[in-house]
């Protein structure tokens, strides 16, 4: 981590904030071994997501770095439970609470209220985040190549998948891909947003999704917020979409998912 907090980006700005949070949070891991016994039983995000055609991820999401606020989200278990009527495969919930404006509250309530799995969107860079992200019931996490060590990578990859979680391993170039690909990841996701600088750059997605293997399932995520687009990446392979930002500031976001998806 030493190596990656030397370089000023946005990135590592963020997982500074990060963990200065989880300090507040942070309790034994012995302690969290005895929490897993009443953990809630997993959903099957791999499975939800192996479906044919093109399947959805769908984000409840406040704020970003690159947007500042996108909508206030005063009920967000009313919006998920759109997303689900609408068709949604996995719910993605920020919990990164200083940029994002995300909390675990919001995974817990969601997560009670609709049927299908639920992604922790948050920036993981402790082995107490991955146990945690268990405990809360994440059925899928995100691990952020770009944050983590080769060591961590690996570390809670293999933590998460121990405890039963599927995990959504994030990259935004090819030497990142092919890092995914060596711990085994089974859901790669491709960012055209790049989190040091926050600029989109769709080549991301011509330059990686074909590269990556057939066994994997690939989530094209940021930047996608027309029809067009959807197809786009499901040209170059791509099995699901990651949609945030146009999801929650549509009027109707089930009209909205059915316009992009042609259902």
């Amino acid at each position: 981590m030493t190596q990656l907090m030397s370089d000023s980006n946005v990135l590592n700005s963020i997982i500074e904030g990060v963990l200065e949070d989880v300090q507040k949070r942070i309790v034994p891991i012995a302690q969290l071994r005895d929490q897993l016994q009443s953990a809630p039983k997993l959903r099957d995000a791999y499975a939800a997501l192996s479906k044919e055609p093109m399947r959805l991820i769908a984000e409840v999401k406040r704020s970003s770095p690159s947007k500042g606020e996108l909508a206030a989200i005063a009920d967000p278990v009313s919006l998920a439970k759109s997303y689900q009527a609408g068709g949604a495969d996995v719910i993605s919930v920020l919990t990164e609470e200083r940029r994002f404006k995300g909390n675990i509250s919001d995974l817990i309530s969601i997560r009670a209220a609709i049927d299908i799995p639920v992604l922790r969107k948050d920036f993981i860079v402790t082995e107490f985040q991955v146990y945690e992200s268990r405990i809360l019931g994440a059925d899928l996490m995100l691990l952020i190549v770009a944050g983590l060590s080769k060591s961590q990578l690996n570390d809670f990859y293999q933590l998460a998948t121990e405890l039963g979680m599927d995990v959504l391993v994030e990259v935004h170039n090819v030497e990142e891909a092919e890092r995914a690909i060596e711990i085994g990841s089974k859901i790669i996701g491709v960012n055209s947003r790049n989190l040091k600088t926050l600029e989109v750059d769709e080549k991301n997605f011509e330059l990686i999704l074909p590269q990556l293997p057939d066994s994997v399932i690939k989530v094209a995520e940021s930047g996608i917020s027309q029809r067009s687009q959807v197809q786009f990446v499901q040209s170059l392979g791509a099995n699901a979409v990651l949609i945030g930002e146009t999801l929650v500031k549509a009027g109707n976001p089930i009209h909205t998912i059915n316009d992009l998806l042609n259902r």
